[in-house]
């Protein structure tokens, strides 16, 4: 038995949003401006809602059911971005131990490369080790605006 999808489009101050969702959790939220023809759930209208307050600074965390597709490191590596605080960074390095897997940074990154929700598990709070910021499937100029956006209001 398949599972229904949904998909929803939207506007954000960064670009072009998509969410997609089956009726129990989201599956995906990515910037991009490719036509969505899915119709729309409860689910991906309160992720475009929380994602838009996210991005007006008014949300730090998302209260959301999550089902990304991965394998097990991957849904590892993607639940410890979970984990890191609104307005922080770390490193692949870093991020690597954290998991007990301190050679495998470069499979950290390869797992970040790949998350489908990138809003939602914050993998843009990923820098180089030097703090440089480094790959972000939304591009560069997104990943500084997101690290600036928290930057300004993870004391307020």
């Amino acid at each position: 038995m398949t599972e229904t999808r949904y998909g929803l489009r939207f506007d954000t101050p960064l670009g072009i949003c998509q969410v997609r969702a089956t009726d129990a959790a989201l599956c995906s939220a990515r910037f991009d401006d490719a036509a969505c023809t899915l119709p729309a759930n409860a689910l991906c209208e309160d992720a475009a809602q929380q994602i838009r307050a996210y991005l007006a600074g008014q949300r730090r965390a998302f209260e959301l059911p999550l089902a990304p597709h991965g394998t097990a490191f991957q849904r590892a590596v993607w639940d410890a971005l979970l984990k890191l605080p609104y307005g922080a960074t770390t490193d692949y390095g870093t991020l690597a131990a954290a998991l007990g897997r301190p050679t495998a940074a470069r499979a950290v990154g390869a797992a970040i490369g790949k998350n489908p929700l990138w809003l939602i598990v914050p993998c843009h709070r990923v820098v180089g080790r030097d703090g440089a910021l480094t790959g972000y499937a939304g591009g560069l100029a997104r990943k500084r605006a997101l690290l600036e956006l928290e930057a300004a209001h993870a004391t307020t």
